[in-house]
């Protein structure tokens, strides 16, 4: 399973999102620094939960870089976009 496909089930089993949107932006980043050619190094995630109610933003990324566990260590570079419902 690739990269992408892992992140985007395992926000959907956290946070049960009204939207989720995991996009591979690598191929923007060929040339930059963390980009080794193999693809998978940069990412943007837009998700929107009712998990998220009532944390503050430093709270919702907190979790949703606990959700993704070890993924996160694996890439260069994550772009969140969190809101709740």
């Amino acid at each position: 399973m690739n990269i992408r496909m892992e992140m985007q089930q395992r926000l959907q089993a956290a946070f049960e999102p009204t939207a989720l949107e995991v996009v591979d932006d690598s191929n923007s980043h060929i040339g930059h620094a963390g980009h080794d050619g193999s693809g998978e190094s940069h990412f943007n995630v837009m998700i929107r939960s009712k998990a998220f109610a009532g944390q503050s933003r430093v709270q919702q990324h907190r979790a949703v870089h606990k959700a993704l566990g070890d993924i996160v260590p694996r890439i260069h570079a994550l772009a969140l976009d969190i809101g709740c419902d």
